[in-house]
C-alpha cells in the first residue's frame, strides 16, 4: 500500500495496529511440490513430477503476466531459508503478533489444482493443500482458520470435498478464484453454491485464476498492471452473474465474500444494474427484489486493496453505502501491495465502526474468533 500524503487528514495513529484485528487475506506458501508429498498419493506425487500442473490457458506454467518479485512478495517477507508465506514462525512475528492479529484467513492460492485442466489430478491436489493447510498451519496456530480449496470446475468433487471438512472447526470459508471457466452463475456450479451454504460455509472467491480467457474483453493485454486492474474487472463480472443468474434467490442462506478486488465499484455496478434491471426484469422472472437488495444481503468485500483516490474522505462515501458491517480487514499478506492497519482508513473513524472494520465483522461472518 502506497500512502501519499498531500492535504488531507492525516491517517489513523501508528497504535491504530494495537486494536485486535482479524485479518481476512492471507496467502500460505509452500516452499516446493514436496511438501504436498505427504498428503498425495503415490500415483500424483509421479504424475506431479513427470507432467507438473497444467492450468487453463495457454502458458504451460505460472501466471500470464510474472511479478517482479516471486508471488508478487514484499522484499521483506522472507524467512530464513524459504519463500515468503513458507515459514509460520515468521508469519507469528512479521504479521499477527505486531498487528495484534487474533483471527487470520488463510487463502492458499497459487498452484492450488483448482484450475487444472486434468481435474481428476486437481481434485487430488486441492485435497492435498486442504491436508497441508490443516497439519502445517491450523492445528499449531490457533489463530488461523483455513479456507477449504475446491476443485470447483468439477462441482461432484468440489462437493465432496466441502462435505469432507464442513464439521471441521478449523475450516470457515470455501475458495473460489474469480476467473472461472464459464459464467459462475451458470447452473454447472450450483451445487458447490449448495453444498458451502448447507454446511454454513461462505464462498470466498479469491481474484486471480486460470478460466482459459484473458482478464480482458479483447485478449491479452500489454502489462501486470492491467491485469492487477482486471482484478476488480473480473469480480464485477463474477458478482453479476451471481446476481442474474438468481444464485442468491436460489440458495437463500448463501453468503459470497468478493476477495482481494478492491470495493469501491460496488455501488456503481449495483446503480447500473438496477436501472437496467427495470428496463428488462421480463427476461429474469426468477429475480423477485433489485439486483442491489441481493448484493446487500448476501456479498462481504476485504478492503484488500484500499481505494486510494486523491481526495481520501471519498472511500468513506462508498462504504456507507456498502455498509461498515459487510468490510472485512486484510493484509493481503505476504504481496507487495500489502496493506498496514495502522494506515488503512482514510481519516480517524467512530470507535464502533473501527472495531467492526477490524475484528467484528470477520468474527460475526465467519463464527470465530
Amino acid at each position: 500500500m502506497n500512502v501519499q500524503v498531500t492535504s488531507r487528514p492525516l491517517p489513523q495513529p501508528a497504535n491504530q495496529s494495537k486494536l485486535a484485528t482479524a485479518d481476512c487475506d492471507i496467502h500460505p506458501q509452500r516452499n516446493n511440490d514436496k511438501a504436498l508429498h505427504p498428503y498425495l498419493e503415490q500415483r500424483w506425487i509421479e504424475h506431479m513430477q513427470m507432467f507438473g500442473s497444467r492450468p487453463r490457458q495457454a502458458y504451460q506454467a505460472g501466471p500470464a503476466y510474472p511479478k517482479g518479485q516471486p508471488n508478487a512478495s514484499r522484499r521483506d517477507a522472507w524467512p530464513p531459508g524459504g519463500r515468503p508465506g513458507s515459514s509460520l514462525p515468521f508469519l507469528r512475528e512479521q504479521l499477527l503478533d505486531t498487528n495484534n492479529c487474533v483471527l487470520g484467513i488463510l487463502n492458499a492460492t497459487g498452484d492450488n489444482g483448482q484450475s487444472f485442466q486434468n481435474r481428476e489430478f486437481g481434485a487430488a491436489v486441492c485435497h492435498a493443500m486442504n491436508e497441508w493447510q490443516l497439519h502445517e498451519w491450523l492445528v499449531p496456530e490457533p489463530r488461523l482458520k483455513g479456507s477449504i480449496v475446491v476443485p470447483y470446475e468439477d462441482a461432484e468433487a468440489a462437493v465432496a470435498e466441502i462435505e469432507r471438512y464442513a464439521d471441521d472447526p478449523h475450516f470457515v470459508q470455501v475458495l473460489m478464484l474469480s476467473r472461472t471457466s464459464e459464467p459462475p452463475g451458470q447452473k454447472r456450479y450450483w451445487k458447490v453454491y449448495e453444498a458451502a451454504a448447507a454446511a454454513g460455509l461462505p464462498v470466498g472467491v479469491h481474484a486471480f485464476g486460470f478460466g482459459g480467457y484473458p482478464v480482458s474483453g479483447a485478449g491479452w493485454p500489454s502489462y501486470y498492471i492491467e491485469d492487477m486492474v482486471g482484478h476488480a474487472q473480473s469480480s464485477q463480472s463474477f458478482l453479476t452473474s451471481m446476481v442474474i443468474e438468481g444464485v442468491f434467490e436460489r440458495v437463500p442462506n448463501f453468503r459470497l465474500v468478493l476477495i482481494e478486488a478492491g470495493f469501491a465499484w460496488v455501488p456503481s455496478l449495483a446503480w447500473r444494474l438496477d436501472k437496467i434491471w427495470h428496463r428488462l426484469k421480463v427476461e429474469t422472472p426468477h429475480l423477485k427484489r433489485l439486483p442491489s437488495e441481493y448484493i446487500h444481503d448476501h456479498v462481504w468485500l476485504t478492503t484488500q486493496p484500499m481505494e486510494e483516490p486523491a481526495n481520501r474522505a471519498h472511500v468513506l462515501d462508498a462504504i456507507d453505502w456498502i455498509g461498515w458491517d459487510r468490510l472485512l480487514f486484510a493484509t493481503d499478506y505476504p504481496h507487495w501491495d500489502y496493506d498496514d492497519p495502522a494506515h488503512v482508513l482514510p481519516m480517524p473513524v467512530a470507535e464502533q465502526k473501527k472495531r467492526d472494520f477490524f475484528l467484528n465483522n470477520a468474527v460475526a461472518l465467519y463464527g470465530a474468533g
